[in-house]
Protein backbone atom coordinates (compact mmCIF):
# COMPACT_ATOMS: atom_id res chain seq x y z
CA UNK A 1 0.00 0.00 0.00
CA UNK A 2 1.38 3.18 -1.34
CA UNK A 3 2.10 5.65 1.97
CA UNK A 4 1.89 9.63 1.90
CA UNK A 5 3.35 12.35 3.42
CA UNK A 6 1.39 14.06 6.00
CA UNK A 7 2.32 17.43 3.92
CA UNK A 8 0.89 15.50 0.70
CA UNK A 9 -2.58 15.33 2.53
CA UNK A 10 -3.17 18.20 3.54
CA UNK A 11 -4.83 21.07 1.56
CA UNK A 12 -2.75 24.23 0.62
CA UNK A 13 -3.23 26.70 3.30
CA UNK A 14 -5.65 29.43 1.67
CA UNK A 15 -4.44 33.55 1.42
CA UNK A 16 -6.10 34.79 5.07
CA UNK A 17 -4.45 31.23 6.75
CA UNK A 18 -1.28 32.38 5.27
CA UNK A 19 -1.40 35.79 6.75
CA UNK A 20 -2.91 34.47 10.25
CA UNK A 21 0.58 32.60 10.14
CA UNK A 22 2.73 35.37 9.88
CA UNK A 23 0.87 37.65 12.22
CA UNK A 24 1.41 34.74 14.69
CA UNK A 25 5.12 34.76 13.82
CA UNK A 26 5.84 38.31 13.57
CA UNK A 27 3.06 40.11 15.38
CA UNK A 28 5.20 43.30 16.02
CA UNK A 29 5.78 43.84 12.02
CA UNK A 30 1.94 44.33 11.91
CA UNK A 31 1.96 46.40 14.94
CA UNK A 32 4.46 48.44 13.18
CA UNK A 33 2.55 48.79 10.24
CA UNK A 34 -0.41 49.93 11.61
CA UNK A 35 0.93 52.46 13.31
CA UNK A 36 3.29 53.78 10.42
CA UNK A 37 -0.32 53.36 8.73
CA UNK A 38 -1.37 55.89 11.32
CA UNK A 39 1.18 58.59 10.95
CA UNK A 40 0.75 58.18 6.71
CA UNK A 41 -2.80 59.05 7.05
CA UNK A 42 -3.20 61.75 10.03
CA UNK A 43 -2.51 65.12 7.78
CA UNK A 44 -5.68 63.32 5.87
CA UNK A 45 -7.93 62.70 8.66
CA UNK A 46 -7.11 65.62 10.86
CA UNK A 47 -8.74 67.84 7.93
CA UNK A 48 -12.23 65.52 8.11
CA UNK A 49 -15.34 66.51 9.87
CA UNK A 50 -15.10 63.75 11.66
CA UNK A 51 -11.47 63.40 11.27
CA UNK A 52 -11.64 62.63 15.36
CA UNK A 53 -13.88 59.23 14.89
CA UNK A 54 -11.23 58.46 12.39
CA UNK A 55 -8.62 58.85 14.70
CA UNK A 56 -10.58 57.12 17.11
CA UNK A 57 -11.04 53.73 14.87
CA UNK A 58 -7.38 53.62 13.87
CA UNK A 59 -6.34 54.06 17.72
CA UNK A 60 -8.64 51.23 18.92
CA UNK A 61 -7.27 49.21 15.86
CA UNK A 62 -3.33 49.41 16.93
CA UNK A 63 -5.10 48.72 20.27
CA UNK A 64 -5.92 45.69 19.02
CA UNK A 65 -2.53 44.43 17.03
CA UNK A 66 -0.79 46.09 20.02
CA UNK A 67 -2.54 43.88 22.52
CA UNK A 68 -2.16 40.80 19.90
CA UNK A 69 1.67 41.54 20.21
CA UNK A 70 2.06 41.57 23.82
CA UNK A 71 0.94 37.97 23.73
CA UNK A 72 4.42 37.54 22.19
CA UNK A 73 6.21 39.28 24.96
CA UNK A 74 7.35 38.53 28.64
CA UNK A 75 4.27 40.53 29.40
CA UNK A 76 0.84 39.79 31.03
CA UNK A 77 -1.51 39.87 28.45
CA UNK A 78 -4.68 40.39 30.93
CA UNK A 79 -2.83 43.20 31.92
CA UNK A 80 -2.77 44.73 28.29
CA UNK A 81 -6.49 43.95 28.23
CA UNK A 82 -7.28 45.42 31.50
CA UNK A 83 -5.30 48.76 30.52
CA UNK A 84 -6.38 48.65 26.75
CA UNK A 85 -10.26 47.94 27.31
CA UNK A 86 -11.14 51.05 29.45
CA UNK A 87 -8.47 53.31 26.86
CA UNK A 88 -10.94 52.19 23.95
CA UNK A 89 -14.31 52.64 25.58
CA UNK A 90 -12.70 56.58 26.63
CA UNK A 91 -11.32 57.56 23.86
CA UNK A 92 -14.87 56.71 22.12
CA UNK A 93 -16.65 58.56 25.01
CA UNK A 94 -14.06 61.71 24.53
CA UNK A 95 -15.05 61.94 20.83
CA UNK A 96 -18.71 62.02 21.73
CA UNK A 97 -17.99 64.37 24.62
CA UNK A 98 -15.40 66.60 23.14
CA UNK A 99 -16.60 69.51 25.64
CA UNK A 100 -16.04 67.67 28.44
CA UNK A 101 -12.27 68.41 29.80
CA UNK A 102 -11.64 65.37 32.30
CA UNK A 103 -12.72 62.58 30.15
CA UNK A 104 -10.93 63.65 27.19
CA UNK A 105 -7.84 64.17 29.31
CA UNK A 106 -8.47 60.69 31.26
CA UNK A 107 -9.13 58.90 27.90
CA UNK A 108 -5.96 60.28 26.18
CA UNK A 109 -3.86 59.41 29.63
CA UNK A 110 -5.65 55.82 29.62
CA UNK A 111 -3.98 55.42 25.83
CA UNK A 112 -0.61 56.91 26.74
CA UNK A 113 -0.60 54.52 30.02
CA UNK A 114 -1.45 51.40 27.93
CA UNK A 115 1.23 52.48 25.14
CA UNK A 116 3.80 52.44 27.36
CA UNK A 117 3.06 48.68 29.13
CA UNK A 118 2.99 47.75 25.41
CA UNK A 119 6.89 49.20 24.88
CA UNK A 120 7.38 47.63 28.27
CA UNK A 121 6.57 44.33 26.94
CA UNK A 122 8.50 44.79 23.22
CA UNK A 123 11.64 45.88 25.48
CA UNK A 124 11.52 42.71 27.55
CA UNK A 125 10.80 41.20 24.25
CA UNK A 126 14.03 41.64 22.93
CA UNK A 127 15.71 41.17 26.02
CA UNK A 128 14.23 38.08 26.81
CA UNK A 129 16.75 35.79 24.92
CA UNK A 130 20.50 35.92 23.33
CA UNK A 131 19.56 35.68 19.84
CA UNK A 132 17.66 38.04 17.71
CA UNK A 133 14.82 36.62 15.43
CA UNK A 134 13.37 38.40 12.60
CA UNK A 135 10.00 39.25 14.67
CA UNK A 136 12.88 41.01 17.35
CA UNK A 137 13.74 43.21 14.95
CA UNK A 138 10.78 44.52 13.81
CA UNK A 139 9.71 45.19 17.90
CA UNK A 140 12.55 47.60 17.56
CA UNK A 141 10.70 49.80 15.40
CA UNK A 142 7.15 48.70 17.02
CA UNK A 143 8.54 50.02 20.14
CA UNK A 144 9.76 53.28 19.07
CA UNK A 145 6.83 54.19 17.29
CA UNK A 146 4.70 53.06 20.69
CA UNK A 147 6.30 55.45 22.82
CA UNK A 148 6.05 58.19 20.10
CA UNK A 149 2.48 58.04 20.35
CA UNK A 150 2.08 57.40 24.27
CA UNK A 151 4.19 60.70 25.03
CA UNK A 152 1.91 62.52 21.88
CA UNK A 153 -1.06 60.90 23.75
CA UNK A 154 0.40 62.13 27.32
CA UNK A 155 1.03 65.58 25.88
CA UNK A 156 -2.59 65.97 24.72
CA UNK A 157 -3.58 65.26 28.26
CA UNK A 158 -1.11 67.44 29.62
CA UNK A 159 -2.76 70.63 27.37
CA UNK A 160 -6.36 69.46 27.99
CA UNK A 161 -5.61 69.97 32.09
CA UNK A 162 -3.11 72.85 31.51
CA UNK A 163 -4.04 74.87 28.39
CA UNK A 164 -1.56 77.03 26.65
CA UNK A 165 1.55 74.02 27.83
CA UNK A 166 2.61 74.02 24.16
CA UNK A 167 3.29 76.91 21.57
CA UNK A 168 4.16 76.76 17.81
CA UNK A 169 3.80 78.41 14.85
CA UNK A 170 0.02 78.52 14.92
CA UNK A 171 -2.17 80.67 17.53
CA UNK A 172 -4.50 77.83 18.93
CA UNK A 173 -3.95 77.14 22.11
CA UNK A 174 -4.45 73.58 21.91
CA UNK A 175 -2.25 71.27 19.33
CA UNK A 176 -3.69 69.08 17.11
CA UNK A 177 -2.52 64.84 17.49
CA UNK A 178 -0.16 65.15 14.33
CA UNK A 179 1.47 68.99 15.91
CA UNK A 180 1.94 67.06 19.34
CA UNK A 181 3.33 63.52 17.32
CA UNK A 182 5.41 65.63 15.45
CA UNK A 183 6.93 67.66 18.53
CA UNK A 184 7.96 63.57 20.28
CA UNK A 185 8.97 62.41 17.47
CA UNK A 186 11.56 65.34 17.74
CA UNK A 187 12.29 64.71 21.12
CA UNK A 188 12.24 60.87 21.43
CA UNK A 189 14.83 60.97 18.30
CA UNK A 190 16.81 64.22 19.73
CA UNK A 191 16.80 65.64 16.59
CA UNK A 192 14.89 68.60 18.12
CA UNK A 193 13.80 69.81 14.74
CA UNK A 194 10.44 70.93 15.65
CA UNK A 195 8.11 74.26 15.54
CA UNK A 196 6.17 73.00 18.30
CA UNK A 197 7.44 73.59 22.00
CA UNK A 198 6.94 73.15 25.56
CA UNK A 199 6.68 76.60 27.65
CA UNK A 200 4.43 74.46 30.36
CA UNK A 201 6.16 73.52 33.47
CA UNK A 202 4.31 69.80 33.45
CA UNK A 203 4.94 69.68 29.65
CA UNK A 204 8.82 70.47 30.00
CA UNK A 205 8.97 68.38 32.66
CA UNK A 206 7.96 65.04 30.48
CA UNK A 207 9.99 66.52 27.52
CA UNK A 208 12.90 65.99 29.51
CA UNK A 209 11.77 62.44 30.29
CA UNK A 210 11.30 61.51 26.71
CA UNK A 211 14.52 63.07 25.45
CA UNK A 212 16.11 60.77 28.35
CA UNK A 213 13.96 58.07 27.16
CA UNK A 214 15.04 58.70 23.44
CA UNK A 215 18.64 58.41 24.08
CA UNK A 216 18.65 55.33 26.52
CA UNK A 217 16.49 53.59 23.97
CA UNK A 218 18.81 53.67 21.10
CA UNK A 219 21.90 53.49 24.15
CA UNK A 220 20.33 49.83 25.24
CA UNK A 221 18.30 48.41 23.27
CA UNK A 222 19.72 48.97 19.43
CA UNK A 223 23.35 48.74 21.09
CA UNK A 224 22.31 45.19 22.42
CA UNK A 225 20.94 43.98 19.40
CA UNK A 226 23.61 45.13 17.16
CA UNK A 227 26.02 43.07 19.46
CA UNK A 228 24.04 39.93 19.39
CA UNK A 229 23.83 39.56 15.42
CA UNK A 230 27.36 40.39 15.37
CA UNK A 231 28.28 37.91 17.50
CA UNK A 232 25.63 35.67 15.87
CA UNK A 233 27.42 36.19 12.86
CA UNK A 234 31.02 35.22 14.12
CA UNK A 235 30.14 31.75 15.45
Amino acid sequence: METKLWDDLREPPTRSQRWAAVLRKQPSAFLLAVQLLVIILLPWLQDLRYGRVALTVLSLCALTVAVFTVRSTPAMTWLSVLLGLPAGVLEIWSSIATDNIAIVALAHAALALFYFYTAYGLVAYMFEDAWVTKDELFAVGAAFTVLLFAFAYLFLAIQEVWPGSFIGHSEATQKNFLELLFFSAANLTSVGLSDVGAVGAQARSVTILEQLGGVMYIAMVISRLVALTVMRNKA
